[in-house]
């Protein structure tokens, strides 16, 4: 699979002598994209060798993981069972985008209270759900395990050698614990969380053994989901230089924070930086719908 790297040639990369390359792994399909895409191509593959045609998953109300697995069943024959966390979206998912197209795509949803939600690993609460709904596989929260993050470890290729650091957005932890197993030994991976809390070295720790990493913990704004008049004008302002779409959950974050810390002079000059954009790009429409609640600009879809 060859996925461009797209030159990115803006005033301020040029006055810092810093280049950028955005890997565009939003660009491996419409719906099932960047790291949803690669994490779940070995479960899949496992899934099929165990003889399982359920996938049952967690997530949010604009979850990107659920809206790929929903994806992902309906292109390759797979029953879909998303357990929601809120139950009140029982009454109001079709408002949703991303539970609307999940159901288009022939999930079913389980909704469940966030109290019962956090139970999601006790093997109690999972021996109900399969009391519930018969033997499924079971792909995890985001959709982080040891299948993802060797899926994960398939974005840098031997083409990516140039380059001295490469930047990638944070959510559980397996889509940067894949670049940091696969990145060269003179290149440093840099994770940018999009949520708040320092539970995240740990959990990278889980799936990698290298120390060739680091957290830049600096640009959450405030933690999932959470964004502000300045990200927003950021992305749009981004998508207007180069045409190119960033979420407001990770990539947005993750491009603000790499031009913070060029204008900040972090990178020396003649810095190669490869950013991944890891897709995402289902959840604008739900984030306009926050946005347009408050009052503030809305991202250009």
């Amino acid at each position: 699979m060859n996925i461009p790297n797209q030159h990115i040639d803006v005033p301020l990369l040029r006055e810092k002598g810093v280049t950028l390359h955005i890997k565009r792994e939003d660009t491996i399909h419409p719906l099932i994209s960047g790291n949803k895409y690669r994490k779940l191509k070995y479960n899949l593959l496992e899934a099929q060798k165990l003889g399982q045609r359920t996938l049952l998953t967690f997530g949010g109300a604009f979850s990107n993981h659920i809206a790929a697995v929903a994806c992902v069943g309906h292109e390759q024959g797979f029953h879909t069972i998303g357990v929601i966390r809120g139950d009140e979206l029982a009454e109001s998912w079709h408002d949703n985008p991303t539970l609307k197209l999940a159901h288009e795509h022939g999930m079913q949803f389980h909704f469940v209270s966030r109290s019962d939600y956090r139970l999601k690993n006790e093997p109690d609460f999972l021996h109900q759900l399969k009391d519930r709904f018969g033997n499924f596989y079971q792909v995890p929260e985001g959709g982080t395990n040891a299948l993802a993050v060797q899926g994960c470890e398939e974005i840098v290729t031997e083409a990516d050698t140039q380059f001295d650091i490469i930047c990638c957005a944070v959510g559980t932890g397996g889509t940067v614990a894949g670049l940091i197993n696969s990145a060269q030994p003179h290149q440093q991976v840099w994770g940018f969380p999009a949520l708040k809390g320092d539970f995240l070295t740990e959990e990278i720790s889980r799936w990698t053994t290298r120390e060739n990493w680091r957290l830049v913990t600096d640009y959450h704004f405030g933690g999932y989901a959470k964004v502000d008049r300045e990200l927003v004008d950021f992305i749009n302002d981004f998508k207007q230089q180069t045409k190119i779409p960033l979420d407001p959950n990770y990539t947005g974050k993750l491009l603000f924070g790499i031009f913070d810390l060029v204008n900040q002079d972090v990178f020396p000059q003649n810095t190669k930086i490869l950013a991944i954009h890891t897709g995402g790009l289902q959840g604008i429409q739900g984030m306009n719908l926050v946005l347009k609640k408050k009052n503030l600009p809305l991202l250009d879809v």
